[in-house]
C-alpha cells in the first residue's frame, strides 16, 4: 500500500464532493429531528419516515414523470406520517420508542412489499425514473479543487444550506420557534401564557415528518439518480438522530455533525481500493457510536460537576 496514494485519495476533491451527497439526506433529517427534540419528542422514527419518504418519490417521479412532483409528494407524505406520529406520541401519549421502532419496522416491511409488487425484486433497476437536476455553478465551477468539490451537486445540497439557516432564525428567532421549545422545556409555563404546548408539539412533528420526506426524496431521485432499492435508508434516521443529540438540537452544528458522517463515509468508499469494503463500510457507524459516547460521558462530566457546585454553595 502506498501512503502517498493513500493520503492523496482521502483529501481528494472526489472525497469532499462525496461528502457533501453523503451528508445531506443525514442533515435533511437532522433539521426534522431537531424540531421534535426541542418539542420533548424523542423521535427514533426517522429512519422509517425517510424510507417511506424515499419510495414515495420514486413511485411518484415515474408514474407522472416528474422529479418534482414526486418531491412535492414525499413532502406531502410526510405531513401524514407527521400526523400519524404525533397521534400516538401527542394525542394517544403512547411510548415514543416503541412507536418509532414501529415506525420503522412497518416502513421497511412496507416498501420492501410495494417496491415488489410495482419494480420487482430489482427494485426500479431498468425503469426510467425522471431524478433531480444537477446544478452547475458559474465561475466556481472552473476553480480547481473548489469548484469539483462544491458545483455539480444534486439541487438539494444546495437547499439543504439554505435550510440550515432558515431553521435557525425559525428555531431562535421566531415566536413560533420559541413556543415548540417551550413545550418541551417548560409546557405548563408556555399553557400558563395563553399557548397550547400539545400543539407546539403536533407542529414539530408535521415539521419533522416533512424535512425526512425531503432527506428521502433526496436519496432516491438525487444522491442515487432516480432509484429505490429495499432498506435503502441504511440507519440514516439513526445517525441523523444521533447528530441531533450531539449537536444539541442547534441546526447549524447538526449540519456539521452530518459532515462529519458523510466525510467518514465518503472516507470509507474512497478506502475500498486498499481495505475490504465490509470493514470500510462500517467506519461512519463507528464514528457515530462515538459521537454518542461522547455525548453520555460530557453530559455525566457536566452533571457532575454542576452537583459539585451546588455542593460548594451549601457549604
Amino acid at each position: 500500500m502506498n501512503n502517498q496514494n493513500v493520503w492523496s485519495t482521502i483529501f481528494s476533491a472526489g472525497t469532499f464532493a462525496q461528502m457533501l451527497r453523503s451528508a445531506t439526506p443525514v442533515a435533511l433529517a437532522a433539521l426534522g429531528g431537531l424540531m421534535t427534540e426541542h418539542a420533548g419528542i424523542m423521535n427514533i422514527g426517522m429512519d422509517g419516515m425517510i424510507l417511506m419518504g424515499a419510495f414515495v418519490a420514486a413511485v411518484a417521479s415515474y408514474f407522472l414523470a416528474s422529479a418534482a412532483l414526486g418531491v412535492l409528494a414525499a413532502v406531502a407524505f410526510g405531513v401524514l406520517i407527521g400526523l400519524f406520529f404525533a397521534l400516538f406520541t401527542v394525542k394517544l401519549r403512547s411510548d415514543e420508542f416503541i412507536i418509532g421502532c414501529a415506525l420503522n419496522t412497518f416502513a421497511l416491511g412496507v416498501t420492501a412489499f410495494l417496491s415488489r409488487e410495482i419494480f420487482g425484486l430489482s427494485g426500479t433497476s431498468g425503469y426510467a425514473v425522471p431524478s433531480l437536476p444537477k446544478v452547475t455553478i458559474p465561475l466556481i465551477d472552473r476553480i480547481p479543487f473548489v469548484g469539483e468539490v462544491l458545483s455539480g451537486h444534486s439541487v438539494f445540497v444546495y437547499v439543504t444550506w439554505l435550510l440550515v439557516i432558515v431553521m435557525w432564525l425559525f428555531v431562535y428567532r421566531t415566536p413560533v420557534g420559541f413556543w415548540i421549545r417551550a413545550s418541551g422545556e417548560s409546557p405548563e409555563t408556555l399553557r400558563t401564557a395563553g399557548k397550547n404546548p400539545e400543539r407546539m408539539k403536533w407542529i414539530a412533528s408535521i415539521l419533522c415528518g416533512v424535512f425526512c420526506g425531503l432527506a428521502g426524496a433526496h436519496l432516491s431521485l438525487g444522491y442515487l439518480n432516480g432509484s429505490f432499492v429495499e432498506g435503502m435508508s441504511a440507519s440514516r434516521g439513526y445517525i441523523a438522530f444521533a447528530c441531533v443529540i450531539f449537536a444539541a438540537a442547534n441546526p447549524a452544528k447538526a449540519y456539521l455533525a452530518a459532515l462529519m458522517f458523510g466525510f467518514f463515509d465518503a472516507l470509507g468508499l474512497r478506502l475500498q481500493d486498499y481495505i475490504s469494503s465490509d470493514l470500510t463500510g462500517t467506519i461512519p457507524y463507528i464514528i457515530t457510536i462515538i459521537m454518542m459516547v461522547y455525548v453520555v460521558v460530557s453530559g455525566q462530566k457536566r452533571r457532575e460537576r454542576l452537583a459539585k457546585q451546588q455542593l460548594k454553595k451549601l457549604e
